[in-house]
């Protein structure tokens, strides 16, 4: 019964192997082809949306770097008019 199991399992992994080797992509190309010589479809036809996601996600983080840095100016002056209404409620009293 263990060799039946076991036997059982070395074929599934070889037959698992050999269908894996079956679907191999072919060999690479020969020589180098400059990228002026490829047809238009394999010249990377996603490059504009790839620029523009790019310019979408650096203007949005500016975006969210200047809303920080104007909340925290907000935060500054009130933390400055506060240390000003306790330094003249201190010198009255």
């Amino acid at each position: 019964m263990l060799i039946r199991r076991a036997l059982i399992a070395l074929g599934s992994t070889l037959l698992g192997g050999m269908s894996a080797l079956a679907f191999q992509p072919p060999g690479g190309q020969g020589e180098f082809v400059p990228v002026t010589d490829l047809p238009a479809a394999e010249q990377l036809p996603a490059a504009p949306l790839l620029v523009g996601a790019y310019a979408f996600v650096w203007l949005a983080l500016m975006l969210y770097l200047w809303s920080i840095w104007r909340r925290l100016a907000k935060i500054d002056a009130d933390i400055q008019t506060l240390r000003q209404r306790t330094s003249h409620g201190s010198v009255s009293r």
